[in-house]
């Protein structure tokens, strides 16, 4: 089995993006937003010119992105079903937060994320995992991860997410896990998922599955969506 699991929202209750842009940068971030949300400019341009706002010293910044708490029913979910799974955080959000709570928390989990890069007064981005074919341009294109991460194998994948980024995979994945904009999307497009809260529901689920290797055989993971 492969869990597909994104960060913001999900394995921490709150998004860490726009904590943090709600805290350091200029209020033009929120029209940025409202082009990304009209489909005026992709996943990539929204985030690299929402980042390009920030403000503060590094010491400001770090000591922000680094408080970031997790679910605290997370590292239990972790502990059950890593014997028998392959986890990892796919997240279009970015990695130094990631990496230091899940640091904090004893966790040692394959991060897929934007790469952020200090610079004297805020902050710049990278995209490692972008996938030049990926026809929404997320900055982390989490189909092409999760085929990535499978080889072929034809692993049962499960996502657990929350958000726009997680609408292309939620159509070609086995199981979806899904709360906020994401279970709408999933209601509004008829795609079987089972909502939850937080990990210990997702962990409740997990415990009555009945392990079927091979229950469907291996998926071909494209990107259907078009940009909005």
């Amino acid at each position: 089995m492969l869990f597909i699991i994104d960060f913001d929202g999900t394995v921490a209750p709150t998004d860490t993006v726009d904590a943090l842009l709600e805290r350091f940068a200029d209020p033009e971030w929120r029209r940025i937003e409202e082009r990304w949300v009209a489909g005026e400019i992709n996943s990539q341009e929204c985030m690299a010119a929402q980042l390009a706002l920030v403000r503060g010293s590094r010491a400001a910044l770090e000591e922000f992105l680094e408080s970031v708490v997790v679910d605290r029913s997370f590292l239990e979910f972790v502990r059950e079903v890593s014997p028998y799974s392959h986890l990892a955080i796919v997240s279009d959000g970015l990695d130094h937060p990631i990496r230091h709570a899940l640091r904090k928390i004893g966790l040692a989990i394959p991060i897929f994320a934007n790469r952020l890069l200090f610079r004297d007064d805020g902050l710049a981005l990278s995209f490692p995992y972008g996938d030049a074919a990926c026809s929404v341009k997320s900055g982390v294109c989490k189909c092409a991860v999760a085929r990535a991460i499978d080889a072929g194998r034809g692993l049962r994948t499960v996502l657990i997410g929350d958000g726009h980024s997680d609408r292309c995979i939620a159509r070609c994945v086995d199981s979806v896990f899904a709360k906020g904009s994401l279970r709408t999307f999933c209601e509004a497009e008829n795609i079987i998922h089972t909502p939850f809260q937080s990990f210990s529901d997702v962990l409740s689920v997990i415990r009555e599955w009945t392990a079927r290797p091979d229950r469907e055989g291996a998926r071909e993971m494209t990107c259907p969506l078009t940009a909005p």
